[in-house]
């Protein structure tokens, strides 16, 4: 049953992280309400986490190898000139409002937040409009490359209210760029390309405590399963919002959300 609980995670931070549903929300949803890896202390759900986030950034990696590496080699040797290594520093600064909210917040918002399932099924609820609406009202215009310096800002901004879950990171960076006439499929792109550092930042604070490598020696069979589900899982999602982007819209994660907020409303009350 634990190792089916350690599986079903990292299927769920997989598909959550990608698509505009809340991975956070979930695992919280998925732990504290369904019982699923309720065998876990928090101590132990914390250092799992850093695995599933692991999973998801070595997905993203893999994916956008050919990417990254075009960004980082005209970034360095060709600098703001280069549409690609301009994209390079467009994505360091956009990762700076994030970075910042989450070193001096995200402990707070944890500790305040976690447990207020309402307030999580809330921001599902009313993200999964909002995500909805900024995209049917926006125009397609700019692709990945033509984003400029104020569209990576705004968009590095909009990501810090990802730390409260049920807003979904890569929910509020596609909506921000929908609103500023991203095409649908670039805006996911460059939503994916940002959850790089961003993820890359929060998993080497957290590795840098002791206490966290001693969590993993005494569950390296866990964090390893974790890692492997949540990368397979990842690179089939991300493949799967691309193609799924091309003729579709937000409205069946709209519709998915607003009902997986109106479970967990219910599941308070009856619970």
């Amino acid at each position: 049953m634990e190792l089916l609980s350690i599986i079903i995670l990292g299927i769920i931070q997989g598909i959550a992280e990608f698509l505009p549903i809340s991975s956070s929300a979930h695992l919280i949803i998925f732990r504290d309400l369904f019982g699923i890896g309720s065998f876990m202390g928090k101590n132990m759900e914390l250092t799992f986490d850093i695995a599933l986030h692991l999973g998801t950034l070595l997905a993203i990696l893999v994916f956008f190898y050919k990417d990254f590496f075009n960004m980082i080699k005209n970034g360095l040797t060709k600098g703001v000139k280069d549409k690609q290594g301009r994209l390079l520093w467009y994505l360091v600064i956009a990762t700076i409002p994030a970075g910042i909210a989450g070193v001096l917040f995200e402990d707070l918002i944890d500790e305040l937040v976690r447990k207020n399932y309402l307030l999580i099924a809330l921001s599902l609820f009313f993200m999964g409009i909002i995500i909805y609406l900024a995209d049917k009202m926006s125009k397609s215009k700019k692709d990945v490359l033509d984003i400029t310096l104020k569209d990576s800002i705004i968009i590095g901004c909009s990501q810090v209210f990802a730390l409260i879950p049920g807003f979904s990171r890569s929910g509020t960076t596609i909506a921000s760029g929908r609103i500023l006439e991203i095409k649908r499929e670039d805006a996911a792109k460059f939503s994916f390309f940002l959850s790089a550092p961003v993820v890359c930042g929060a998993v080497a604070i957290k590795l840098l405590k002791k206490s966290t490598w001693l969590m993993i020696q005494a569950n390296l069979g866990v964090f390893l399963i974790g890692i492997l589900a949540a990368f397979i899982t990842g690179l089939l999602c991300i493949k799967f919002l691309l193609k799924y982007l091309d003729h579709h819209d937000f409205k069946a994660f709209m519709i998915y959300r607003i009902l997986l907020a109106v479970i967990v409303i219910m599941t308070i009350i009856f619970r």
